[in-house]
């Protein structure tokens, strides 16, 4: 019986290897799904972000007047391309390596299952031949005693017990390996949709970029022009810049005023300011924008001109193109602490959100007024659209009493 001793150790040996098989396969396979999702969602992502902009070039595409517009979404749509590639790239990358990994699976599962098919054909022959020649009978039989006999009884029915399972085994391998199979099969079908697509996407980036390099040109042909419309507009920013200070300016001296009143009603409202603050703060990063769809077109800070390279400009806050017609939104709770009609921005709406304010410009409509509370996400207006360029911009700003922020560092990255 040593053969069959043998046999039963080998078996267990077998079970347990197929057992990690089984594991490394799982971890692999969640690990992979996990970051494949990833990948997808980003893509998803950036074409979704990829057809908004294509939708607000084509309001600019035949109009002399947006030229500069069409130039500035241009970019932006040519950088949010740039990274779709870049991450169909890195898809494609992946999806080899998951190939691999899982050609290397069923490489080891083919092997093991060769071998428990051997295995279990030497167990299958070697049991016949114990049948015809009745040594497994001898093999009980020869006991000392009862007890003896019983435990090789017992044995020889776990050593059945065992050729039995190792055949279910094999089939539930074979069966895990044709699925494995069937999935390589279709990743590998994925990855040629994935080359496909990023051939397209590199088609279209080329077009893009060479209109891009027709749009410089027709615009240093026009610097005069925009020249005289960036003075404008430093004229108006200033107004605006003023507007804004002059109203936290009262709002900081109306609460100053209030404090030293002492009353319980004022101390009620410091508290539910501080809260408030503290409230704004901790959601930086993750405040809603300001309207549902859009791309950031202008930057916070001082920047070299996008065309005119000789000027440097500074936006307070950030230019977000939409659609027409867009409702503006508040990102957070607060209360109105001011609105104004500023020549060049239209109509702007100040909220109070404790020590901080939100600046939205460039309304064509306001429907809320001053010392009325809001709360996220609530419309307080709709933006304007420029009649010579057909274009639709909200101009945001985040203040923390008087210090100027940066709101791409506060809103979602959507």
């Amino acid at each position: 019986m040593k053969e069959s001793i043998s046999a039963v150790k080998y078996l267990t040996t077998a079970v347990s290897l197929l057992l990690m098989l089984c594991f490394l396969m799982m971890s692999v396979g969640a690990f992979g799904q996990q970051s494949r999702k990833d990948l997808e969602d980003k893509r998803k992502q950036l074409l979704k972000e990829i057809e908004r902009t294509s939708s607000l070039l084509k309001q600019t595409q035949k109009n002399k007047e947006a030229t500069f517009s069409h130039y500035i979404t241009l970019q932006k749509q040519i950088s949010k391309r740039q990274q779709l590639i870049e991450t169909l790239q890195t898809e494609i990358a992946f999806m080899q390596s998951n190939v691999d990994r899982t050609s290397g699976v069923i490489e080891a599962l083919s092997g093991d299952v060769d071998r428990l098919r051997e295995e279990y054909a030497s167990m299958a022959r070697h049991a016949y031949r114990q049948k015809l020649s009745g040594s497994a009978w001898l093999f009980i039989f020869s006991a000392k005693n009862f007890n003896d006999t019983f435990r090789r009884w017992q044995y020889l029915r776990q050593y059945d017990s065992y050729r039995q399972k190792q055949a279910r085994l094999i089939l539930e391998t074979q069966k895990t390996l044709m699925n494995k199979i069937n999935i390589l099969e279709q990743r590998k079908l994925d990855k040629l949709h994935l080359l496909d697509s990023e051939k397209r996407q590199s088609e279209i980036l080329g077009l893009e970029v060479s209109a891009k390099n027709r749009l410089l040109g027709e615009l240093k042909d026009d610097e005069i022009r925009l020249s005289k419309e960036l003075q404008a507009k430093e004229i108006a920013a200033a107004k605006l810049s003023a507007a804004i200070e002059r109203v936290i300016k009262e709002e900081i001296a109306r609460a100053g005023n209030a404090a030293k009143a002492k009353s319980p009603a004022t101390k009620a409202s410091t508290d539910k300011a501080v809260a408030l603050s503290k409230d704004f703060q901790k959601n930086k990063g993750r405040l809603p924008w300001p309207v549902k769809n859009g791309v950031i077109t202008g930057y916070f800070g001082k920047q070299q001109h996008p065309t005119i390279k000789t000027i440097e400009i500074t936006n307070n806050g950030i230019d977000i193109r939409t659609d027409q017609g867009s409702l503006v939104r508040a990102v957070f709770d607060g209360k109105v602490a001011g609105t104004q009609f500023i020549p060049g921005y239209d109509y702007m709406v100040i909220l109070q959100h404790g020590d901080f304010y939100t600046v939205y410009s460039n309304l064509e409509e306001v429907n809320v007024r001053k010392g009325d509370e809001v709360k996220t996400r609530q419309d307080i207006g709709k933006v304007s659209t420029d009649r010579k360029t057909n274009t639709s911009e909200v101009h945001f700003e985040i203040w923390q009493e008087k210090t100027r922020l940066n709101p791409s560092e506060w809103v979602s990255g959507k």
